[in-house]
């Protein structure tokens, strides 16, 4: 696969397969990259659901301090996805993967031994800094490749994040079941599991993942140098992708509600968390078998803001449902129809707004910092929800009407919608790849604003019947598409 250029199908074959409703076949280095989202999230969830009641009845741990441990394998994780993504792009994904996957082997190894806090603490350190080195790696390059497939005519890059979405989830979905059925032995058989997914995966790396990986934005097969400084200046200054990453951090926040807000309520109404392994399964259930129409219909009829406010609204719409049945107070099963509600909308705007955030990325990122830019996203979301998650904390326990926090949560999203940056056709500019606004007769290596793939260019970029330039929002590639094709 070293030498395997990862290109779309040929014209003819790319409108046969649109018109039978399916997806061409993905090159083989794609295909990697979701079974490796899928590998990931197997490994991962047969062991965290698992830690914190192993921290407290195994190990004896405080309540705080299993809080703590968990907070510091979050931040480990998500706080540092920027420097995983700097790092892909200055050294490129391989070594960056594979070191992910060895340090993931040890953590899970070191953490089915540890008995100390400060060896568990030592081990969720370095499970959560493995993630924050592989995720940001892979992420962007499967952001990059689905440019690049984009670009080909093989179809519109959000089908193929949405699909990378989907390994993800049914990877959630298997995990915790392999978990459950080794926990009948101990915990340490659960860690051992965990270590053993990823030794498949750095094995299969080691065989299959190229040295030099084909695609936008090479001209080659070798990957130019990234500057190692400027990134996180250019970075800072960007921004319509700073307002991207508020308004996905809103939405995580509000994804997060599932482990703080939706617990309480479903307590309330039926006494009991139980519920709570239905609706996750629902929600599970869901994006396996519905994500990839629902970004077949919006890839047709919403440009990625347009999708991103779509379901920053159904997520507003899911709160809404509990706080206005909330004062009914209703209790047994009809007290968990709102419940049901929020996680089935909630569910429903994620598979919206998730691949269109992700395929919005290339946009806006500086050439050669998608990956920089792809760790930014989940590191400034992940500061939201540190800030969000203790202040929604705060509005659940005060003593305030039962529909006040939920209705505070409804309004949140409707806000972040409002935050999305605005196509540059809208602001009458060009915008250069720092965020900085320039004339709209900038050079044709300005970034194309987002629009949806079914979309026709804009007539003052392109002439009709003139060939289509084969730039990518990635820089100059070598991916290439018929002249007379317009992007699907």
């Amino acid at each position: 696969m070293t030498g395997t250029s990862a290109r779309a199908p040929s014209g003819t074959a790319a409108r046969a397969w649109r018109r039978r409703g399916g997806l061409p076949p993905l090159p083989p280095l794609l295909r990697l990259l979701i079974w490796t989202q899928l590998a990931f999230n197997i490994g991962f969830y047969a062991v965290l659901p698992f830690l914190a009641e192993h921290l407290g009845t195994a190990i004896g741990m405080a309540g705080w301090l299993v809080g703590l441990v968990l907070g510091l394998r979050t931040f480990s994780q998500q706080g540092l996805f920027v420097v995983g993504g700097a790092l892909a792009d200055r050294y490129g994904i391989r070594p960056v993967v594979l070191a992910g996957c060895a340090l993931r082997i040890a953590g899970f190894a070191w953490l089915g031994w540890a008995e100390r806090t400060w060896a568990v603490i030592g081990a969720v350190l370095l499970i959560g800094f493995a993630a924050a080195l592989f995720s940001p790696a892979v992420e962007s390059e499967v952001a990059r490749q689905a440019v690049g497939w984009e670009k080909a005519g093989g179809g519109p890059r959000t089908r193929v994040l949405a699909l990378f979405n989907v390994a993800g989830q049914a990877g959630a979905f298997v995990g915790p079941l392999l978990g459950a059925l080794l926990l009948a032995v101990d915990f340490r058989t659960v860690c051992l599991a965990g270590a053993a997914v990823f030794v498949l995966v750095l094995a299969g790396h080691l065989r299959l993942l190229p040295q030099h990986i084909p695609g936008p934005p090479f001209r080659g097969s070798a990957r130019p140098a990234t500057p190692a400084r400027g990134g996180v200046r250019a970075l800072l200054r960007n921004r319509r992708f700073l307002a991207l990453c508020l308004a996905y951090g809103v939405y995580v926040l509000a994804y997060n509600q599932l482990y703080l807000a939706l617990p309480l309520e479903v307590e309330r109404a039926v006494g009991s968390q139980a519920p709570l392994a239905w609706l996750f399964a629902l929600s599970s259930a869901l994006v396996v078998t519905a994500q990839l129409p629902i970004t077949r219909w919006a890839a047709a009829r919403l440009d990625l803001r347009r999708s991103m406010a779509a379901g920053l609204l159904l997520v507003s719409a899911g709160f809404a449902a509990v706080a206005a049945a909330r004062p009914a107070a209703w209790t047994g099963a009809a007290g968990l129809l709102p419940s049901a509600a929020l996680v089935v909308l909630l569910t429903l705007g994620q598979m919206l707004l998730a691949p269109a955030a992700r395929a919005w990325v290339p946009d806006l990122a500086d050439e050669g910092r998608i990956g920089l830019y792809t760790g930014a996203l989940s590191s400034v979301s992940g500061l939201v929800v540190l800030a969000g998650s203790a202040a929604t904390g705060s509005l659940l326990d005060t003593g305030l009407p039962a529909a006040v926090p939920w209705l505070v949560l409804t309004a949140l999203p409707v806000a972040a919608a409002a935050l999305l940056p605005r196509h540059r056709h809208e602001l009458g500019v060009t915008e250069g790849r720092s965020g900085r606004a320039s004339s709209a007769t900038s050079s044709p290596s300005s970034s194309p604003g987002p629009r949806s793939p079914s979309a026709a260019p804009p007539t003052r970029r392109t002439r009709p019947g003139a060939p289509r330039p084969t730039s990518t929002a990635c820089g100059a590639s070598p991916w290439t598409a018929p002249p007379s094709r317009s992007r699907r």
